[in-house]
């Protein structure tokens, strides 16, 4: 018999780092305080420091399990639908199915209209936390716990180039390549007076035909734009091309993905499978991201992408490292063919865990360790700052 949950905690996990994200202040780019910078490319909002929610689940035996969702912006938003509705009310269910318990939170808002957003983040973190302390309790991990036991190995991607011009952008991916990474994506906004024909053209002549090279388009198309830009790059042999049209145009998605040469990868803002389901055949690789599906979605999409005959490639913001680690481990149960590495900032906030996956010759590592097999360390501790304890 599983013990209810007696005990929720939610913190804010917080940490500068050297540089933002894609770099700082670009022309025409500005500063939202001091928090975050507006992109010009894209419109969107990226924080200068890193942040993220953290959850700690305890049971009545105090056993815990730990979660962590995006707080990019308005952490304490998350933690007030912890506090007035998803917090008690999981307190009162048996959390001996994490999957069962992830419906019944969903749906104490679908009627309301609430779909995804900040309910599905907060979701997830109660989610990966769940699957954490169940599998903890089960002395199992967490891929074990979704049918693949045992230790393993996931291919990893270099995800971003950030260096001020082409040929540094260059020296640094053959750094990587002769560390044994064979694969890299780049942003469509690190390229040289927009000309991402000619960063593939230097990224395939300095680091051959074997490399895997792919580009994140940032939502930055119209379909016949995006289509455009594919057919452009067409001679350099394109891995993926990901993120070309806005997110909830579902007809320009489909539209581009019947019509490029290369895969069209999707998924890094889905929240549950009903994201994937009217996108099913438009997207060749599909990229769920753990801080927004947790556990039990990630896991859906992957087996619904997986019917189709579509391959998983997960997308890895990352905070503290939490959720980052969960995904990794369900990326080896459904049998992810890579997983992106955000080298400039997971080595950082892994060490402020005990249990993270190293990432070296082109692969992260995955122990078999119980749960997602990641727990806050005493310098990881120091960067929570509580928000709210049930």
């Amino acid at each position: 018999m599983h013990k209810r949950i007696e005990r929720i905690d939610v913190c804010v996990f917080e940490r500068n780092r050297k540089a933002a994200y894609l770099g700082d202040l670009g022309d025409g780019e500005f500063a939202l305080g001091d928090s975050h910078i507006v992109r010009r490319f894209n419109g969107t909002v990226y924080p200068r420091f890193d942040r993220s929610v953290v959850v700690r689940l305890t049971d009545a035996d105090g056993a815990i399990g730990w979660g962590e969702t995006y707080g990019l912006v308005a952490p304490k938003a998350v933690a007030a639908l912890i506090e007035d509705l998803l917090g008690p009310y999981l307190m009162m269910l048996d959390p001996a199915r994490p999957d069962a318990t992830w419906d019944a939170l969903y749906e104490l808002q679908r009627v309301r209209g609430y779909w995804g957003g900040y309910l599905a983040d907060t979701l997830a973190a109660l989610d990966i936390a769940l699957w954490d302390l169940y599998a903890r309790s089960r002395g199992e991990s967490l891929q074990a716990a979704l049918g693949r036991p045992g230790a393993g190995e996931l291919p990893a991607y270099v995800s971003g180039l950030p260096e001020a011009t082409r040929a540094a952008r260059l020296e640094l991916a053959q750094s990587w390549q002769a560390r044994g990474f064979d694969k890299v994506k780049i942003p469509v906004s690190h390229s040289d007076d927009g000309d991402i024909a000619g960063e593939f053209d230097s990224l395939r002549s300095g680091l051959g035909a074997d490399q895997k090279i792919a580009v994140d388009v940032h939502w930055t198309c119209t379909a016949d734009q995006a289509i455009a830009m594919a057919e452009s790059l067409r001679p350099f042999d394109p891995w993926f091309f990901e993120a070309p049209v806005a997110s909830e145009d579902i007809a320009a998605q489909h539209a581009v993905g019947k019509s490029i040469a290369c895969p069209l990868a999707l998924g890094e803002e889905w929240r549950s499978e009903w994201d994937y389901r009217p996108r099913a055949g438009a997207a060749a690789i599909v990229q769920p991201e753990m801080g927004h599906t947790g556990v039990t979605q990630f896991a859906r999409i992957a087996a619904r992408a997986r019917k189709d005959g579509a391959q998983v490639i997960p997308h890895a913001t990352i905070g503290l490292g939490l959720f980052a680690n969960a995904s990794l481990r369900a990326g080896l149960a459904t049998g992810a063919e890579a997983h992106e590495f955000q080298h400039t900032i997971y080595p950082a906030n892994a060490a402020l865990l005990d249990g993270a996956a190293d990432c070296e010759n082109g692969a992260f590592r995955i122990p078999d360790s119980a749960g997602h097999g990641t727990i806050p360390n005493a310098a990881g501790m120091a960067h929570l700052k509580p928000l709210l304890s049930l």
